[in-house]
């Protein structure tokens, strides 16, 4: 979470390091074009054409090109650590005048190599002297009114590609080490090694301190991390040494701030010292954890690839009964097959297809054009003959990116929680109910547009983000709208609706399209106050990506494969299917995208987590599901570590369409599902689920505490699902949080009311706000009680918050579902309680 020893803005950390410098321009001789092809982001995209991997595609007739504002950057990920030697950049009208040309090892630690100021655009070429994966143009002042633009941006240099990557493993966790001093036996030196955040060393109130680690033999240092504690040093050594007695500077470090440091080195060493030399505070030097990275020469995996066999590929030239009947084969295994093994993926290239596609579950349907209508397909149905009429365990499916022209005028998505319907074009009406209107329990629409009316019918709860519809014709309990053209107004009091006008801030799921080069994955820019879709005025704006720049994983890859290729600067994709892995996949990169296809699926081994995030821009996970393993994991997914505090205002990383599951398939076990530490996180429509029917099910078999922690500021949710949980199901710690739309099942079996007290309270409410927090806002929440074992049992309130100014919620319910358990109050004492059989809810339009 924000603490208090946030780093300035980014690009002043390079104050932090020594500046290398650039030689006037000449004649480069003997260097090598390392940029082209190669991975490129950017600070921001004029328009879905201008994207910055137009900058390095070698093609002077295509441009990137940023909004109008300064500072913007364009940066390109060499792949590996490479010499530079030249920059190339080729202006287009709208150049910089003032700009820096930057390199850094990590993607957040940059170096000048050359500082530009009264540029007059045109091609200028640098010679510089320097090293780098990353190599970037920060502009700072621009020449015309318009944003900066460059034909080309190209590094020349040597190496890059190759081996001599810098590792993802700590090489100094749980190494031996020393220290100069203790402040006391509870902060050893061996705390700052363990890889535990909650442990520190701590030295002497004095100067000249130092902690050191001993690798156990010679190693090519190349990265240092730091995580201080309050008390931190201003000024520091980081130094290498062979025999733990004489010692060489591997960098000098002043006007630190403390925080979480990442620095670059180069040298070779067995001992890794930190010489402390100024404090910042009257207290000792305070370390957290002190992780050191070595060079890995392994052998460069490569991207792009084969998307494996249960990626079905469709184009018009096929015939429909072909296609029908393959879509017909894989429905009639997956119709049912809640827990089972199968996962799938059929992308639609574009045109038209006379086919409708029932799917069931581990199924999604994608249409592979750069526009929702650039594939037209008959239907797109779910409904729930297999399950007697009711739709609420119609789980684990997916449809995106095509539009369908239904026959009859009407197509039906009859699903309940996991299964979004993104970028899709209904050219009619959509039914969300089942044949019969059985019971359906909520779902989720995002960036869609429905000509005609959506009927939710039986629908209990339901969401839609940043669409646009034709009407909405009713909704049992929780029908919540943001950004929805047509979505009706505000009445929560007399009907189900909470409406805003639009979506604070939004960024679409990256998807898979096609082009003449092969598959792409497009990755949508950020939206700030949307409403409509995204593709109303032409294309998507934002990134598109080739495959080669991503690593194609096929079920049986290792993790430590896995994270080898994103430690090389590859993005991931998931292919369909279950992953079995022993560790927890990393991501430490800025701006890495890991998708799944086809519900791919994650079961951590040994009590590891599933997936952990650094606290770094930019990261997009999505389109997958994590399945807690037999033995207990603490957190199966973890997005920054403990005591993360960098402003990712300006480039969010999202978690969408990210689902976790704790039993049902077997015995699952994990404390916690989700834990966000990092600030500024967008959470886009998650399910977290401890289950309560399948296999392993059961108060003391698949047991999991809570579902949910927010330790991070200015963390926003759209579309919350968390079920089930034996505690609290979500816990909210950060500052400036904000919820739109959360739907909650209180966990079915405690055994009686004995078991279920918090204290001597009455229950766990479903949603707590800590009691720091000064500001929080949430609209449209629910929470559901159903004891199944003992129906005496009562939860005293479905909410608790502080009773502070800035903490507000609108339209809140509880319901006791057919009189099983009692609800005494909706928040913190207010509001009547929810019971009996007539399943009513109790409501509280707005608190306090």
């Amino acid at each position: 979470m924000r603490g208090l020893f946030r780093p300035a803005a980014l690009w002043a950390a390079s104050a932090v390091v020594a500046a290398l410098i650039a030689v006037p321009s000449s004649p480069a001789l003997a260097d090598t074009l390392l940029s082209q092809g190669k991975a490129a982001t950017a600070s921001s995209s004029e328009n879905g054409g201008t994207g910055p991997a137009n900058a390095v595609d070698g093609n002077t007739g295509t441009r990137w090109s940023s909004v109008a504002g300064d500072p913007q950057w364009i940066q390109v990920d060499l792949g590996a650590s490479a010499g530079i030697s030249r920059i190339v950049l080729n202006w287009e009208a709208a150049y910089g005048s003032g700009y820096k040309i930057q390199a850094s090892e990590n993607g957040t630690t940059w170096t000048d190599l050359k500082t530009v100021t009264g540029g007059d655009g045109g091609t200028d070429t640098w010679d510089v002297t320097g090293s780098g994966r990353y190599v970037r143009m920060l502009g700072t002042t621009r020449a015309t009114g318009y944003g900066y633009s460059l034909w080309e941006f190209q590094v020349f240099g040597a190496g890059g590609g190759t081996g001599g990557q810098c590792g993802t493993t700590d090489a100094a966790l749980n190494k031996t080490s020393s220290a100069s001093s203790t402040e006391n036996a509870g902060t050893p030196a061996s705390a700052a090694f363990d890889g535990n955040d909650g442990t520190r060393w701590a030295s002497a109130a004095g100067d000249a301190q130092w902690i050191q680690v001993d690798l156990g033999s010679a190693q090519t240092v190349c990265r240092i991390d730091l995580r201080w504690e309050a008390a931190y040093a201003s000024a520091f050594k980081l130094q290498g040494s062979a025999n733990g007695t004489t010692w060489t500077d591997l960098k000098t470090v002043t006007g630190a701030t403390g925080g979480v440091q990442s620095h670059d080195v180069s040298g070779s060493a067995r001992y890794v010292r930190m010489q402390g030399t100024t404090r910042a505070t009257p207290y000792g030097y305070s370390l957290w954890e002190f992780a050191v990275y070595t060079t890995s020469d392994g052998p460069v995996i490569p991207g792009g690839g084969e998307l494996g066999p249960n990626v079905h590929v469709f184009d018009p030239s096929m015939s429909s009964a072909g296609i029908q009947s393959q879509l017909d084969a894989v429905f009639q295994q997956q119709e049912s097959a809640q827990f089972g093994t199968g996962r799938h993926a059929f992308l639609f290239k574009p045109g038209t297809y006379n086919v409708n596609a029932k799917v069931g579950f581990y199924t999604s349907i994608m249409g592979l054009g750069q526009s929702p209508d650039d594939v037209t397909l008959n239907g797109v149905t779910v409904d729930a003959g297999w399950f007697g009429g009711n739709a609420t365990q119609n789980f684990w499916r997916s449809t995106e990116n095509l539009s369908v022209q239904p026959p009859g005028g009407t197509n039906q998505w009859a699903v309940s929680q996991a299964a979004p319907f993104r970028r899709m074009h209904i050219k009619g009406a959509l039914n969300l109910a089942p044949t019969g209107y059985g019971w359906a329990s909520g779902g989720y629409i995002a960036d869609s547009k429905i000509d005609g009316a959506v009927g939710p019918y039986s629908q209990q709860q339901w969401y839609t983000r940043d669409s646009s519809v034709g009407g909405w014709v009713n909704g049992v309990w929780n029908m919540v709208f943001s950004g929805v053209q047509g979505a009706p107004a505000t009445d929560f009091a007399g009907k189900s609706y909470t409406t805003l006008d639009n979506t604070p801030i939004s960024r679409e799921k990256p998807y898979l399209y096609a082009d003449g080069s092969g598959y792409r994955v497009f990755v949508p820019s950020k939206r700030t106050n949307a409403s409509g879709v995204s593709w109303a005025n032409g294309p998507t704006p934002g990134t598109s990506l080739p495959l080669s720049q991503f690593y194609v994983a096929k079920p049986g890859d290792s993790a430590a494969t896995i994270n080898a290729a994103l430690g090389q600067g590859l993005n991931l994709l998931l292919t369909p299917g279950i992953y079995n892995l022993n560790q927890p996949i990393n991501v430490t990169r800025a701006n890495t995208v890991v998708l799944g296809l086809g519900l791919a699926t994650i079961i951590p081994g040994g009590g590891a987590s599933a997936v952990k995030v650094a606290d770094v821009d930019g990261v997009k996970l999505a389109g997958f599901l994590v399945d807690a393993g037999p033995q207990k994991s603490d957190v199966l997914i973890e997005v920054g570590p403990q005591g993360s505090s960098a402003d990712h205002a300006a480039n969010p990383t999202t978690l969408q369409d990210v689902f976790v599951r704790i039993g049902g398939a077997f015995a699952g076990n994990a404390t916690t599902s989700v834990v966000v530490n990092s600030d500024d996180v967008i959470i886009d429509h998650t399910w977290l689920w401890r289950g309560d029917h399948g296999d392993g099910i059961g108060w003391n078999v698949n047991t999991a505490e809570t579902g949910l922690i927010v330790n991070g500021d200015d963390v926003l949710i759209t579309g919350l699902f968390v079920e089930h949980y034996r505690k609290y199901d979500v816990e909210w710690y950060g500052e400036r949080g904000r919820t739109i739309f959360f739907q909650n099942e209180k966990a079915y079996d405690p055994p009686n009311q004995a078991a279920y007290m918090n204290g001597s309270t009455k229950g766990w409410a479903a949603y707590k706000v800590g009691p720091a927090v000064n500001t929080h806002e949430g609209w449209g929440l629910g929470s559901y009680v159903y004891f199944n074992v003992d129906p005496t049992i009562e939860v005293e309130n479905g909410f608790e918050t502080p009773a502070k100014p800035g903490v507000k919620f609108h339209s809140l319910l509880t319901v006791s579902l057919g009189g099983n358990g009692r609800v005494n109050h909706v928040i913190n004492g207010t509001g009547g309680p929810a019971s009996g059989t007539a399943t009513v809810p109790s409501k509280v339009v707005s608190y306090p």
